[in-house]
C-alpha cells in the first residue's frame, strides 16, 4: 500500500477516536468586544437635547438630555425619506416613477415646493424636494404614493421606528408640522433613524446638495442644512423648526473614514442649531479615529472526522472606533485554530482577531465557522476506511 494512503488511513481512524472530543477555539461568551470609553468633556451646546453618534457602530460619544421626549418638527422626515428609500430598494418604487399629487398634499402649508393636483412629477424630483428644502406637500405626496393615505403612512412610521428600538417616539403625521398632534422624540432616537436612513448609500445624492433644482430646472432650491455649504466633510441630514419644537437638527460627516452624526433638539434660534451641531462634530472628529484593516481572505480550516474536510470562516472587519491616541500604530492580528474536530456549528468561534497598539490589545473580534460541518459518526468513518483502503481515495 502507498505511504500516502497508509497516512490517510491512520488520519481517518485517529479520526475516529477523536470523535466525542470536540475541539475549538473558545466558545463566543468568552470574548467580548469592548467599545471606546467616551471622552468625558463639557460642551457649550445651546440646546436643550443633544446626541453624538458614531455612525458605523451606533456608539454614543457624547449626549445631554438624550431621552427627553420633545418635538422634532421636519426632522420627522428623516423616517418618511427612510420609508420611501425603503421601499425604492425593493424595487417597489423607481424614480422615474411619477408621483400622484392629490389635493391633501397640494394643500401643505410651512416649506414646500408649491405642487399642484394632478402635477407630473417625478419620484427623483420629489425626493429632491423634501431632502434639499424639506418640502411638507412633497412629504405628503410621499406618504400616499407609499400608502396610499397618510393614516396608512403614519401606522407605518410607527411600525419601523419600533422596529428599530426607538421607544420613545411616536409620529401622527409625516411632515413634523404641529398644528394638530405633535410627532415626539428624543435626541437618541434621532440618531438612530438618522443612522438607519444613512445606511442607504442613494441618499447621499440628495443630503450632500447644496444648491439644485426641479421641474427640469424650473423651480430652484437650496439646502436648509447650511452646514452642507459651511462645515467640511458634511454628508446630511436634516433641518426642523417650528414654535413648539423650535430650532433642530441631524447633522451627519466624514472625515478620513470616521462618519459622525450630531442632533440638537431645541436649539433657541436656527445658528445656534448649527453652532450646537459643529461643536458636537468637532468634538467627536477632535477625540476619535475609525481604523479599518486591510482586507484579506481568511483561510479555511481543516475538519477532522466531519462530513467535510474544511470549513469557511468569517469575521467582523469592518473595522473599530478608537480613542485618536490609540489610532497611530494600530495594526490587526488573526489567530485562528490550526484544524477543528466535527462537529462544527454554524458561528461557532474558531479564532479571533486582535486590534493591537503596540502589546496593547484594544479589542478582539471573534472569527466563526461560515456553515455547520456535522460528525461523520463511526459508520461515515468506518466507510470511507474502506473506500480510502479499496480505492485511495477518501
Amino acid at each position: 500500500m502507498k505511504k500516502k494512503t497508509i497516512q490517510r488511513l491512520f488520519c481517518l481512524l485517529l479520526a475516529l477516536i477523536l470523535l466525542p472530543f470536540g475541539r475549538g477555539f473558545a466558545s463566543e461568551e468568552d470574548r467580548t468586544i469592548p467599545v471606546v470609553e467616551p471622552i468625558a468633556a463639557e460642551l457649550p451646546l445651546p440646546c436643550a437635547g443633544a446626541v453624538l453618534m458614531e455612525q458605523e457602530t451606533g456608539q454614543i460619544l457624547y449626549e445631554k438630555g438624550a431621552d427627553e421626549r420633545r418635538p422634532i418638527a421636519s426632522v420627522s422626515k428623516i423616517m418618511t425619506l427612510l420609508i420611501t428609500v425603503e421601499a425604492i430598494e425593493r424595487g417597489i418604487l423607481h424614480l422615474e416613477d411619477k408621483v400622484p399629487v392629490s389635493e391633501n398634499a397640494a394643500s401643505m402649508g410651512g416649506s414646500q415646493v408649491y405642487l399642484e393636483p394632478g402635477e407630473d412629477i417625478t419620484l427623483r424630483d420629489v425626493l429632491k424636494a423634501v431632502f434639499v428644502s424639506s418640502a411638507n406637500d412633497g412629504a405628503v405626496a410621499l406618504a400616499e404614493l407609499v400608502s396610499g393615505s397618510v393614516e396608512g403612512f403614519v401606522v407605518a412610521m410607527n411600525e419601523r421606528a419600533a422596529a428599530l428600538g426607538m421607544h420613545d417616539t411616536v409620529f401622527f403625521n409625516p411632515t413634523g408640522l404641529d398644528d394638530g398632534d405633535t410627532n415626539l422624540s428624543t435626541a437618541r432616537d434621532v440618531a438612530t433613524m438618522s443612522r438607519a436612513l444613512l445606511s442607504h448609500s442613494m441618499v447621499y445624492e440628495y443630503t450632500t446638495i447644496w444648491i439644485d433644482s426641479i421641474r427640469n430646472g424650473a423651480f430652484g432650491l437650496s439646502n436648509t442644512n447650511k452646514l452642507i455649504r459651511f462645515y467640511p466633510g458634511a454628508t446630511g441630514l436634516k433641518t426642523g423648526s417650528t414654535g413648539k419644537a423650535k430650532y433642530c437638527v441631524s447633522a451627519s460627516a466624514e472625515r478620513n473614514g470616521l462618519k459622525l452624526i450630531a442632533v440638537v433638539l431645541a436649539g433657541e434660534s436656527s445658528q445656534d442649531r448649527f453652532n450646537a451641531a459643529k461643536t458636537l462634530l468637532d468634538h467627536g472628529f477632535a477625540s476619535y479615529a475609525f481604523f479599518r484593516p486591510e482586507q484579506t481572505d481568511l483561510p479555511r480550516i481543516p475538519v477532522w472526522g466531519g462530513a467535510a474536510a474544511d470549513v469557511g470562516v468569517a469575521a467582523d472587519r469592518s473595522g473599530i472606533l478608537l480613542n485618536k491616541a490609540d489610532a497611530v500604530g494600530v495594526r490587526a492580528e488573526t489567530e485562528l485554530s490550526p484544524e477543528l474536530t466535527a462537529p462544527v456549528a454554524q458561528g461557532e468561534t474558531v479564532g479571533v482577531i486582535r486590534y493591537k497598539n503596540g502589546d496593547t490589545v484594544l479589542c478582539e473580534i471573534p472569527v466563526t465557522a461560515e456553515e455547520a460541518v456535522p460528525a461523520l459518526g463511526f459508520a461515515g468513518v468506518f466507510s470511507r476506511l474502506l473506500r480510502l483502503f479499496f480505492t485511495g481515495r477518501a
